[in-house]
């Protein structure tokens, strides 16, 4: 019953989207002729900013600090869809796992695939939950190996110059730009964690979401539970951790700025790991605050995991 009633509200709100775009249409039209583009959350939204800039309309849907994994849009998120030029989403059964928000919401605006939306991640060489391999099993968090962020904005420049060539030498400066800075920081990062000993070459974060930054940077991870659409924190979660952690000598663990941090706190306590800092995972930060953009949250997790593994 509660799928019938989500599956109404849905097509309810798609509905109240297209008269909204019919209403709204020419006056929006008059007031802004530029791009309009639409991302699902705010990294991809930081990323498309930075190369689109003032040269483009953006409407981000994933609020700062919210899931990605599980969202309901609102009205607001169905009519900029369906009025958008182009739409990018991660991926990688990000949006399009749980409840499928993001596949619900192209169908109801009548978008197509490659056409008018793309997966920023097309090209990342995908890494699968534990012991999995099929399709539907994949872990999304691409974003967090540098490498793979630089893959992202190239597939946006390309797409924005595609469909705005009038624009694409700017866009392709600010790409440029952008891959120059990313990589600087990725290099800084890599002769960082080369220098941090083994057996203290570990990170330990609630959500095992860090196996792409494992393989960029050589760190293995442990978690307490493998993605935020599973049972997270449980009792027999929590006793796994810590009997993998009693013997090694990792010194310090780390909390996502999206979990509940009481399940880790509960390791820290059994352990005597100290928790060291938070990191970013599935958002930036609000703005003004650290970590509020791509780069910043990548050079915050960077920075303070070497330093926390270096005690």
């Amino acid at each position: 019953m509660k799928k019938i009633i989500q599956g109404a509200l849905f097509a309810g709100l798609a509905l109240f989207g297209l008269a909204a775009c019919s209403t709204n249409s020419a006056s929006n039209d008059a007031e802004d002729e530029r791009l309009q583009v639409v991302v699902t959350n705010s990294i991809l939204a930081d990323m498309t900013e930075t190369i689109g800039q003032d040269r483009i309309n953006l409407h981000s849907i994933v609020p700062v600090g919210k899931n990605p994994h599980e969202y309901e849009p609102l009205p607001e998120d169905i009519q900029k869809t369906t009025q958008a030029d182009v739409i990018f989403y991660n991926g990688i059964n990000l949006e399009t796992g749980g409840n499928a928000w993001f596949t619900k919401l192209v169908n109801n605006a009548d978008k197509k695939k490659d056409q008018d939306y793309f997966a920023a991640s097309d090209g990342v060489d995908v890494i699968y939950l534990e012991g999995q391999t099929e399709a539907g099993k994949e872990d999304p968090h691409a974003w967090l190996n540098l490498e793979n962020g630089i893959i992202y904005a190239q597939n946006i420049e390309k797409q924005l110059s595609a469909k705005d060539p009038d624009n694409a030498a700017f866009y392709q400066e600010n790409l440029a730009d952008y891959v120059e800075k990313l990589s600087k920081l990725d290099a800084e990062a890599k002769e960082k964690f080369a220098a941090i000993p083994e057996e203290k070459k570990r990170i330990v974060t609630s959500e095992g979401s860090f196996k792409y930054f494992s393989a960029a940077y050589g760190i293995p991870s442990d978690y307490i539970w493998e993605i935020n659409t599973e049972e997270e924190g449980t009792p027999d979660q929590i006793k796994h951790l810590v009997q993998e952690l009693r013997d090694s000598e990792v010194p310090a663990l780390f909390v996502e700025s999206s979990v509940n941090e009481r399940p880790m706190q509960s390791v820290s306590k059994d352990t005597g790991i100290p928790i060291y800092s938070t990191v970013f995972t599935d958002s930036v930060a609000e703005e003004g605050e650290e970590g509020d953009s791509y780069y910043a949250m990548m050079k915050w997790n960077l920075d303070n995991i070497a330093e926390g593994l270096s005690q």
